[in-house]
């Protein structure tokens, strides 16, 4: 196994070179960053679209219930007035 370490001594000293020789004050994300950028940016452009266009499609406005109208049953009336609060005036 030694000669493992030695190709890993030898692969970090390659590398150290290769570090050395970038300027800390240039490093750039590059075009691969721009393009990665721009294809989310473009992932949520169009997820915005589509959650427009389903929030559009909806109908925020309830229906009446047709059963409510229809099956009043009796004293109706007098359990609502039963169900009042008092005002607190005699």
């Amino acid at each position: 196994m030694p000669d493992m370490s030695a190709s890993a001594s030898l692969a970090m000293t390659h590398l150290v070179s290769l570090a050395k020789e970038v300027d800390e004050d240039k490093v750039t994300p590059g075009v691969l960053g721009f393009i990665v950028f721009a294809v989310m940016a473009l992932a949520v452009w169009g997820l915005m679209k589509s959650m427009s266009r389903h929030m559009n499609r909806v109908d925020f406005t309830e229906a009446p219930d047709p059963e409510a109208g229809q099956a009043e049953p009796e004293g109706s009336a007098e359990s609502a007035a039963a169900g009042k609060k008092p005002s607190g005036k005699s």
